[in-house]
């Protein structure tokens, strides 16, 4: 799994539990809808920390708890 697919699918993951749309999540995060749509698609090249702290901060949630997943965990090196 790549660190983009990690990062969507840990944003989705984040709204199913706490039961609230991407746009809802987007509009408490102070952060666009179509920045959060792009993470999604994975159509951002570089989600970049500030925006995911900024989500972080609409979910309540610290950036440790947001990346302290074995999904994050078991991702492979990017550099090759």
């Amino acid at each position: 799994m790549r660190t983009k697919e990690a990062i969507a699918n840990r944003i989705l993951q984040l709204c199913e539990e706490r039961n609230i749309a991407v746009n809802e999540l987007a509009n408490i995060s102070g952060v666009s809808p179509s920045t959060v749509y792009s993470i999604l698609n994975e159509k951002s090249q570089n989600p970049g920390a500030i925006t995911i702290k900024k989500l972080c901060d609409g979910l309540e949630i610290t950036l440790g708890e947001f990346f302290g997943t074995p999904e994050f965990d078991a991702l492979e090196q990017e550099i090759k």
